[in-house]
């Protein structure tokens, strides 16, 4: 469910490309010119100021491995700012450069006193030098074909945090979603406790206290006046705080508080029973999480990659070299996404038959409805709070050299937030979503809303029904290929990482994505209207088994057969591109349907684990939430990570734990408690 996040990149710097105008015109300011001069003095003495060497040495510096893909030069941020001169102190900057066809950026180090165009100035002057050598010097033309430098821009990272109004709403937004359950629990707490102690202490008081009965009534024979009276007056205490508790328990806030209490939303979250809409299908639960897996292993290696890997293209030959690395973004990319719409489009389908059937066979308006206003309420308070809380870090935390993709998508959620809201964001060009891995929610629910349309031609006659489906997937299917052609579009990754058009008329798109959603609804009308079994005998389940892992493998066998970029329109590419999803997604329907009917065998059995329940149970908040931690450890740090494959199975477990234990967290706040909240209406 990813984006290019090196489309995100190129786009930034496309558009914060300066152009060079007479340099005449722009001054370096006294104050910036005179700390700079004392700071080149200063490291050119035989014994300079320790300040002086901190700045120097946090430079970013040429490395090994240019041709593998370290172009880039981050510097030290920390030991900049870290260095304080007689009247300044260190401000870290990036300067942005081009080499015939390498783009990178060097780290530098300059005064405080420096504005960011004056900074720019320093650069293209020439002034930041070490004796006759330049402190930005250019790659060597062994390395690059152009040895001359063009400057794409300057940056500099500001020490101080401002947020504007828009960041603290956000973070005010997330507070309060956090608070009211927390609120809820404890009010609940107190109440449970009131009501147990108004039963408990009156029943053990009657055993230890001569003075009561056995209904806690007094007994007056043998008790003095002032027991009397001090008794009486404890028993209207407590009969006041009874009756407030029950006034209280009974109003319609109460229902409220419990829905949204910690009490409520942890029952079930962690079990193993099967929750399954409708009852059945356990392994769906199994397909579900190792869907997610997939997706989240493809994450954590292609967010690195793009952004701060020291040797890319050892990386990309690496996985150009085996389908073995099918699990880190290689071979036919994030199938995984098309089997999450599989499985929504199937149950959508089962889920609106049921209403139907509950609600006397009537597919009125008022029941589409409630349809849309479940999934609205289902996804929507946690997509919202990820954003919020997204936007929140975003604005908040102290980057280091590796901003650029997250401040673009802060800009971004500044602009467009409105199209999350409206579930409509993957329609915007591919630069300006917020939070851009939640573009998958609003293509899910635009191929939801067709779901109460092709219910009702089903059930208005199977004949326009099955001519409505053949045509969708028709188009679905020739729109893909014939994007793919006339785009000359890849169909593997990496290759896709580096192309715009790949992102911005194809992988986000209803019209290109909607075929395995369809096949979803097909299959769950399927199930939930079916007589008779589709499988009848032993040897078509083998048959079937064969030829469901056979495609599977040949999916992936293709994608690295047609690996390459085609320089011209490509039939093979195109119908490649065009099948494999729909493929895909038929395949997978193999699986659910030979598991239903009791030919899944050990496949069946180890899909249906009750270890899968409480993952598939916290997937969604997975979804949204494993990204956050991918991009906040890509962001903070201060050099380039180095890829093995030892070091990306713990970068994928270490952001998987951290995932598991804030998702479960955010599940019982945020998700559940609306969820739930239908039921305290009743």
């Amino acid at each position: 469910m990813a984006l290019g996040w090196k489309v995100l990149f190129l786009i930034l710097l496309a558009g914060c490309s300066v152009v060079l105008e007479s340099t005449q015109a722009l001054k370096v300011s006294e104050r910036c010119g005179k700390d700079t001069n004392t700071f080149l003095w200063e490291i050119n003495q035989d014994r300079p100021r320790e300040y002086a060497v901190h700045m120097y040495d946090a430079f970013g510096k040429m490395g090994s491995n240019v041709e593998g893909g370290n172009a880039n030069q981050p510097g030290l941020l920390q030991q900049c700012r870290s260095a304080h001169g007689p009247t300044f102190s260190g401000q870290y900057c990036q300067v942005f450069l081009r080499q015939g066809t390498v783009q990178y950026f060097v780290g530098i180090c300059v005064p405080d006193s420096c504005r960011e165009e004056e900074v720019q100035m320093l650069v293209l002057n020439g002034t930041l030098r070490y004796g006759q050598t330049s402190l930005i010097p250019p790659l060597p033309h062994i390395l690059v074909n152009q040895s001359a430098q063009e400057m794409i821009m300057t940056h500099c990272l500001s020490k101080s945090i401002t947020p504007d109004a828009s960041d603290v709403t956000c973070l005010f937004v997330c507070c309060v979603m956090v608070a009211v359950p927390l609120a809820a629990t404890l009010f609940t707490a107190i109440i449970r406790w009131q009501r147990n102690r108004e039963v408990s202490p009156a029943a053990e008081s009657s055993c230890l206290n001569p003075s009561l009965n056995l209904y806690g009534t007094l007994k007056t024979n043998g008790s003095s006046n002032s027991e009397i009276t001090s008794s009486t007056s404890e028993e209207k205490s407590n009969s006041s705080t009874s009756h407030a508790s029950q006034c209280f328990s009974r109003s319609c806030v109460y229902p409220c508080l419990q829905t949204f209490s910690l009490q409520t939303t942890s029952q079930g979250v962690l079990s193993a029973s099967s929750t399954i809409p409708g009852g059945g299908y356990s392994f769906l639960n199994g397909i579900r999480v190792l869907s997610l897996l997939w997706i989240i292993c493809g994450h954590s290696a292609q967010f690195p990659v793009i952004n701060n890997l020291d040797n890319y293209k050892n990386w990309r030959r690496t996985v150009e070299s085996s389908p073995l690395y099918v699990l880190a973004i290689s071979g036919p990319v994030f199938l995984a996404v098309d089997t999450f719409l599989l499985l929504g489009g199937l149950l959508s389908a089962r889920s609106l038959l049921g209403s139907i059937n509950r609600a006397e066979d009537q597919l009125s308006p008022r029941l589409v409805a409630s349809f849309f206003f479940k999934r609205i309420k289902r996804i929507q308070p946690l997509h919202l709070f990820i954003m919020c809380l997204t936007i929140g870090l975003i604005s908040l935390v102290q980057w280091g050299p590796y901003w650029f993709p997250f401040i673009d998508t802060l800009m971004d959620c500044k602009t467009y937030w409105w199209a999350n809201l409206l579930l409509v964001s993957n329609l915007l060009p591919v630069h300006e979503i917020c939070i851009p891995w939640t573009w998958y929610l609003s293509l899910d629910f635009q191929c939801y809303a067709t779901t109460p349309l092709l219910v009702y031609f089903y059930r208005l006659n199977r004949g326009v029904f099955a001519a409505v489906t053949g045509s969708l997937l028709l188009i679905t299917t020739a729109t893909s290929a014939v994007i793919t052609g006339l785009l000359q579009l890849p169909v593997f990754q990496p290759s896709t990482l580096t192309s715009e058009n790949y992102v911005l008329y194809y992988y986000v798109k209803p019209y290109t994505r909607y075929g395995p959603f369809l096949i979803g609804i097909l299959t769950g009308i399927h199930l939930t209207t079916k007589k008779d079994q589709l499988i009848k005998q032993k040897w078509q389940a083998a048959l079937g088994w064969f030829c469901c892992l056979s495609l599977m493998a040949v999916l992936v066998g293709l994608a690295f057969v047609l690996r390459e970029t085609p320089a011209y329109p490509s039939v093979p590419h195109a119908l490649y591109q065009g099948l494999h999803r729909l493929l895909w997604a038929l395949a997978v329907t193999w699986i659910i349907l030979a598991c239903e009917e009791g030919y899944g065998g050990f496949i069946k059995a180890f899909l249906s684990l009750g270890f899968w329940v409480p993952l598939s149970n916290i997937s969604f908040a997975c979804y949204l939430t494993h990204p956050v931690f991918i991009i906040l450890y890509i962001g903070l740090q201060e050099t380039p990570i180095h890829y093995t494959d030892i070091n990306f199975m713990y970068l994928f477990l270490g952001h998987l734990v951290l995932t598991l234990v804030v998702s479960y967290v955010f599940t019982v706040l945020v998700e559940k408690p609306y969820l739930l909240l239908k039921w305290s209406s009743r």
